[in-house]
């Protein structure tokens, strides 16, 4: 349950970004799914990229499913919560000066780069 929750929060917190400065997929929810849920670097790509399948990814989706690397379920979970997430954020975004904004979306890529940089 505890997994489920987590991964309700990354699709949540993904979408708002997504919705708020236009991040979402690489840079959001591949390092949660590394950091929070344990998944390998292929694995977290794989399932980011299929919830990102129609239209954009079926193909990319089609060679990790093919090397097992797209965790189905966690897709789904994530993706029911990005859709929300999305356009709260959206909504935070258009209330939010563009100097502030181009503050959040550099401080947010700066942070996650200092993460996977030096983390575990």
């Amino acid at each position: 349950m505890t997994t489920i929750i987590i991964l309700l929060c990354i699709g949540l917190v993904a979408g708002m970004l997504s919705g708020m400065v236009g991040i979402g997929g690489g840079i959001v929810i591949v390092p949660a799914l590394v950091f929070f849920i344990g998944y390998s670097q292929h694995q977290a790509q794989g399932t980011a990229l299929f919830m990102f399948l129609f239209p954009i990814g079926i193909l990319g989706v089609l060679n990790y499913y093919q090397q097992g690397y797209v965790e189905w379920k966690t897709a789904f979970v994530i993706a029911s919560t990005f859709v929300i997430g999305s356009y709260f954020g959206s909504k935070i975004s258009i209330a939010i000066d563009q100097t502030t904004l181009k503050r959040v979306f550099g401080g947010i890529i700066f942070l996650l780069s200092l993460k996977m940089i030096f983390g575990k």
